[in-house]
């Protein structure tokens, strides 16, 4: 039975990073650990293929694994969002067709990075991909990788069609919920993608957050957008506080940071693939700091145990 995105693209969304072993490879079993480690806190969809996943360095058959990887553990149980990331249209257009045809429910697009294409080529781009599948598509905009903007213009153009049904916001424009709720389609979702933005984001109005840090505490996440959805401010921003040094050192070295900090819960190798390559020792120093100032209060599980 069909369930309409507007159900389940909302709240907080973790952003999987891609585990790799010694030679370099996908490590599966560690990717579907941390996939059921996700679905069995409940979270209400996961990204793979994407921004912490590496996705510009796997290879379309890499991605097809991954995605179908995610799909097989989900079982029906949560929702797989696939990323189909390339500043070539064409490819993106193929990455979303093999990633429908592995399973996603929804794909993920990107504005082109290194192009800087005009707002009409960000408007084809979106069109093409959308065009090539079936399946719902969200929109991410994260100018500090991309350089060019996704305007408020553009995106009022494509939710002519209902394909488009949320956006990715990695922008850091807390008031964009705001500015833009009366003039969207019912059911299209804004969800932040900056986690030192989501708090502000969600208060104002947003729907939620794809996020690296819901990789790590996604029970904490899941309280924080809860108590902020009941008007409990005060509770949801000082829960949120005591996670801004953590978030801090993912948003310096992503997703090298993510990597090591999921390595000390011993959940994966903080192994990267070029041209990533792990966290040197101060930048580890700091995760852990990060994670110490937490662990007293049992925030995180398995932190301080």
């Amino acid at each position: 039975m069909f369930t309409p995105p507007s159900a389940w693209f909302t709240g907080f969304i973790p952003d999987l990073p891609t585990p790799f072993d010694a030679a370099d490879t996908i490590d599966l079993q560690a990717f579907a650990a941390l996939c059921e480690r996700q679905v069995s806190a409940g979270v209400p969809a996961l990204v793979v293929c994407e921004t912490a996943g590496e996705a510009p360095t796997l290879s379309p058959a890499e991605q097809e694994l991954v995605i179908r990887t995610a799909v097989d553990v989900a079982r029906g149980r949560t929702r797989i969002i696939a990323g189909a990331m390339s500043n070539a249209t064409g490819r993106a257009v193929e990455l979303a067709r093999r990633a429908e045809a592995a399973g996603a429910d929804a794909i993920m697009s990107v504005v082109p990075a290194y192009n800087k294409p005009m707002q009409e080529g960000m408007l084809a781009h979106f069109r093409a991909v959308a065009g090539a599948t079936g399946l719902p598509v969200i929109l991410h905009d994260i100018p500090s990788r991309t350089l060019r903007p996704l305007a408020d213009e553009t995106l009022l153009r494509l939710v002519e069609s209902r394909q488009f049904v949320g956006l990715r916001d990695g922008s850091g424009d807390t008031t964009r919920p705001m500015r833009l709720s009366r003039l969207l389609p019912s059911g299209f979702r804004l969800l932040s993608g900056n986690d030192v933005t989501i708090f502000g984001t969600i208060a104002d109005g947003g729907d939620g957050a794809i996020s690296e840090i819901s990789n790590i505490a996604p029970d904490l996440c899941r309280t924080i957008f809860s108590q902020v959805r009941q008007g409990r401010l005060q509770t949801a921003r000082y829960l949120h506080k005591r996670l801004v040094p953590l978030i801090a050192c993912l948003s310096r070295e992503s997703p090298s940071a993510l990597k090591y900090a999921l390595s000390t819960l011993g959940l994966m190798s903080p192994a990267t693939r070029l041209p990533i390559v792990p966290l040197d020792e101060a930048a580890r120093a700091e995760v852990r700091k990060a994670f110490a100032a937490i662990a007293d209060e049992d925030l995180i599980d398995g932190v301080g145990a």
